[in-house]
């Protein structure tokens, strides 16, 4: 009896999961699992490669992986999505009201009245806005830490390039003194 209820303490210590030390980010990820090819002399043994994926390295090739990626849903944006849905009811509303009075807007939707229309565009440069504000919403701004590294380069540069400009500057006002005195 004794004996039993120890098999059955131990079956019960040993279901336990044994607690890890390392933390879930320091996990590695599993290798593939060798490869065993049977030979008529010895077993060998050989590992796949573990494919990795590799950063673009190049400005282009960013620029295509952004271009790809989908954009981003901001907060600000549900949000005005859910501030702006009272308009648009009133808006559904004002047009269904309005709707037999399609009729003005007839000479709007010609050819001519269309031309004319393209032509202020173009005047005003709404497409050239259009895409802009497309192109701008493709950009991948930096993060507060490498906007801070950024600008530490910044002023490591300013201060480089003061100094070379004035230990030039001290130098050649030297020369200009010596010439001109002597």
């Amino acid at each position: 009896m004794q004996k039993c209820m120890n098999n059955k303490e131990n079956q019960v210590a040993t279901k336990k999961p044994a607690k890890s030390t390392k933390s879930a980010k320091s996990i590695k990820p599993k290798k593939a699992p060798a490869k065993v090819t049977k030979s008529t002399k010895s077993t060998k043994v050989t590992k796949k490669p573990v494919a990795r994926q590799v950063k673009p390295a190049t400005l282009r090739e960013k620029a295509v992986e952004t271009a790809n990626k989908k954009p981003k849903t901001r907060k600000i944006r549900a949000a005005a999505g859910v501030a702006s849905r009272p308009f648009t009811l009133l808006w559904r509303g004002i047009t269904r009201v309005l709707r037999p009075f399609r009729f003005v807007l007839k000479p709007f939707k010609t050819r001519p009245a269309r031309a004319v229309g393209r032509f202020l565009a173009s005047v005003l440069l709404l497409k050239y806005f259009r895409n802009s504000w497309q192109e701008l919403r493709l950009v991948e701004w930096p993060n507060a830490r490498q906007t801070f590294q950024l600008t530490v380069a910044v002023f490591v540069f300013a201060i480089f390039f003061s100094a070379l400009i004035s230990l030039v500057d001290f130098g050649l006002d030297r020369a200009f003194q010596q010439l001109i005195i002597k």
